[in-house]
């Protein structure tokens, strides 16, 4: 159980909060909440209640609701919304969306809620918490010269990695951060360590999966690399 788990008690409360509140702007129906946050209909359905219940859910027309959903048909949006997502497989989902002529209650975050604020914050902080232990963790290791976040973290649902280490690491402290990391995003993350020499040569010949992580969104962890 990760953190915001253990502070509001059920993991697809998390998780919608999570979405809600990261997303303020977007509206949801249930069929697309259940694939979002990957949960079964039911127990949306229970916390979606409990979460209008203490005004900070309020549901919308649906007119209202398209007006927030204009890149639809952008097969990354998912993934995005979740800072990289908690999400499902979304090209499919995205065809189905658009084809679903049922579902017309919409739900999204009414921001004038109380607590509103503070709880965004709250949520908004839980990605750089992320960032900041990989950060650490990556500089304990020592011998790691170049150190990037891409994929998950940048929200490209197609990357080929979402965590790219140049050097040497330590495979203990590796394996144990990692799981913490994918526990708390709940998330299966891709990896890739590569040795300082194999990184210099692939990069020389222009090296077809190292071009497309160097030259995608990525941020950046550690890089003591010369130029």
């Amino acid at each position: 159980m990760n953190m915001l788990e253990q502070l509001f008690g059920s993991r697809t409360r998390t998780k919608l909060l999570k979405l809600f509140l990261t997303n303020p702007h977007q509206a949801f129906y249930i069929r697309e909440l259940t694939r979002v946050i990957d949960t079964q209909i039911n127990s949306v359905r229970r916390e979606l209640t409990n979460l209008e219940d203490c005004g900070l859910i309020i549901t919308v027309s649906e007119e209202e609701a398209k007006r927030g959903m204009k890149d639809l048909d952008d097969p990354n949006r998912m993934s995005r919304l979740l800072f990289g997502g908690i999400a499902p497989e979304v090209k499919e989902s995205v065809l189905e969306d658009k084809a679903d002529k049922q579902a017309k209650k919409y739900y999204r975050v009414d921001p004038t809620f109380v607590l509103y604020k503070e709880l965004r914050a709250l949520f908004e902080k839980s990605p750089l918490i992320v960032e900041r232990d990989l950060s650490r963790v990556i500089d304990q290791m020592g011998t790691v010269q170049y150190g990037i976040l891409t994929g998950f973290f940048v929200g490209l649902l197609d990357s080929p990695v979402d965590i790219l280490l140049v050097g040497t690491v330590n495979k203990t402290l590796w394996d144990s951060t990692l799981k913490r990391v994918e526990q708390e995003i709940d998330q299966d993350l891709k990896y890739t360590i590569m040795p300082l020499e194999e990184f210099k040569m692939r990069k020389s010949v222009t090296d077809r999966f190292l071009f497309t992580v160097l030259e995608g969104p990525k941020k950046v962890l550690i890089d003591t690399l010369l130029p």
